[in-house]
């Protein structure tokens, strides 16, 4: 039978490139409510005092960490007629739409009830059905092509469109809350609107996402014993530095969005427009120029692409300080921010598709679901610990929690969310530029997958 020539060659129609995109938007759309307004709702609509959401949070991303391990075992093992990621993205994609409804149905009980509810709604959401579809969609990229430069524009397209899923969730959210009453049943309608276009988009996905990769050889050599895939993974470096990477990117949104929110409603005393415009304008900006850095990328490479723009980064967070309280600095330093963290959120999940070739090379082991895991327990363990630094600093400030009334914040709450509003984001660009230093496998790609073609020739992996 003829092979198409885009399989052979691994180019990628620009259809398949938007509708693989649109499983992570579909991811967004509720993750972003997770890593944005989910710790506002707890404190301020829900009346959860903030250490334990923090605290919550932290204990989860613990488990999350282990399910993603378990879950990279699971796909790894996966035969379907589907193949071995894509079917994930079917089989869990109505449970993904439930579990996130269910996170806002917080009972009006005792303390501890709530925490209970959390904890285990939480889970449900982002342990169990958000690492059951999020791991095999991340790992199923490197199943549909094995061209770096494909790879690449897959994680431009996906990069630059997966932010309109926050986009459409975050900054709608407020505007849609309000206009339903402003209270928990608007909070649990609007996430039930956001829970359905993400279903429509994974099936959409599923649909037009196949696994064209096959590598010869690799049926023989048949599954690799855990303790030996595991061993291959702790001594690929690269693995490690992407995943660090990876981590400070979900860190970065996770910071941003979380204390966003409070800076807005006790700052700016404005948790409507205001909020909004300055999450739609960093977004945007950085959808644009995820786009636009294609041919820096081309020329550059994609570690110099990256480093650039975290300097760039660096550069828009510290013109904050001189205008804390100015929101048009604020406005001038996201937009500035946005522009440099465009190129890390463009190339991140390109760099962990080399990894795994490199891990091949180096280990004759290939590990697409595993690598992808690990680096999803990094980024999930770092956000949570964030999550719960960040809560856990406006307990000991003195942050009131309150579902009823509003209040008024002590200075100390009000100083300390200015403090991780500038110092969080300076500590995250600092930190990539160190890593992103220390990045070289753009240098040895060409020559590893020319070794590796020629070993595949003969069977071997």
């Amino acid at each position: 039978m003829m092979k198409d020539k885009n399989q052979e060659t691994g180019k990628l129609s620009w259809s398949t490139r938007i509708s693989y995109a649109g499983g992570d938007v579909a991811c967004n759309v509720v993750f972003g409510m997770v890593g944005t307004l989910l710790t506002l709702f707890y404190t301020d609509y829900a009346g959860v005092n903030p250490a334990t959401v923090g605290l919550i949070m932290l204990i989860s991303r613990i488990f999350d960490g282990v399910s993603d391990l378990i879950m990279g075992m699971i796909v790894d093992r996966t035969k379907s007629k589907f193949g071995q990621s894509r079917p994930w993205i079917l089989w869990m994609a109505i449970p993904y739409a439930i579990s996130a409804v269910l996170l806002f149905t917080v009972p009006r009980s005792t303390a501890m009830v709530q925490a209970i509810y959390i904890f285990v709604t939480y889970n449900f959401c982002c342990t169990v059905c958000y690492t059951a579809i999020n791991l095999p969609y991340g790992s199923l990229s490197a199943m549909m092509t094995r061209s770096s430069d494909e790879r690449n524009m897959l994680s431009v397209v996906r990069m630059g469109l997966s932010p309109l899923g926050r986009i459409l969730a975050v900054t709608c959210t407020f505007p849609l809350v309000k206009l339903m009453g402003d209270d928990q049943a608007a909070w649990i309608k609007t996430m039930s609107i956001w829970a359905v276009i993400a279903l429509v988009l994974l099936v959409n996905c599923f649909i037009h996402s196949k696994e064209t990769v096959v590598i010869k050889g690799r049926q023989e050599a048949g599954n690799v014993p855990f303790r030996q895939g595991f061993k291959a993974l702790l001594t690929n470096r690269y693995f490690w530095l992407v995943l660090v990477l990876w981590m400070l990117q979900s860190v970065s949104f996770g910071i941003s969005g979380t204390i966003l929110p409070y800076y807005c409603k006790y700052i700016f005393h404005n948790d409507t427009w205001m909020y909004s415009t300055l999450y739609l304008t960093e977004t945007l900006v950085l959808v644009g120029c995820i786009f636009a850095c294609t041919p820096l990328i081309r020329k550059f490479g994609k570690r110099n692409a990256a480093l650039m723009g975290a300097l760039v980064a660096l550069f828009g967070q510290m013109l904050f300080f001189f205008a804390p309280y100015n929101f048009y600095m604020l406005l001038f330093s996201c937009i500035i921010r946005g522009i440099g963290l465009a190129p890390l959120n463009a190339v991140v999940f390109g760099m962990i598709g080399d990894v795994v070739e490199y891990g091949q090379w180096k280990n004759h082991i290939r590990q697409e679901s595993l690598i992808f895991a690990g680096g999803s327990i990094g980024t999930k363990v770092g956000s949570g610990v964030a999550s719960a630094m960040m809560t856990g600093l406006l307990a000991m400030a003195g942050y009131i929690s309150s579902s009823a009334v509003a209040v008024s914040q002590p200075q100390s709450a009000l100083n300390m969310i200015v403090s991780i509003y500038k110092f969080g984001p300076l500590i995250i660009a600092a930190c990539a530029v160190v890593t992103l230093l220390m990045y070289q496998l753009d240098k040895q790609y060409d020559d590893i997958m020319d070794e590796l073609t020629e070993r595949e020739a003969y069977g071997i992996l």
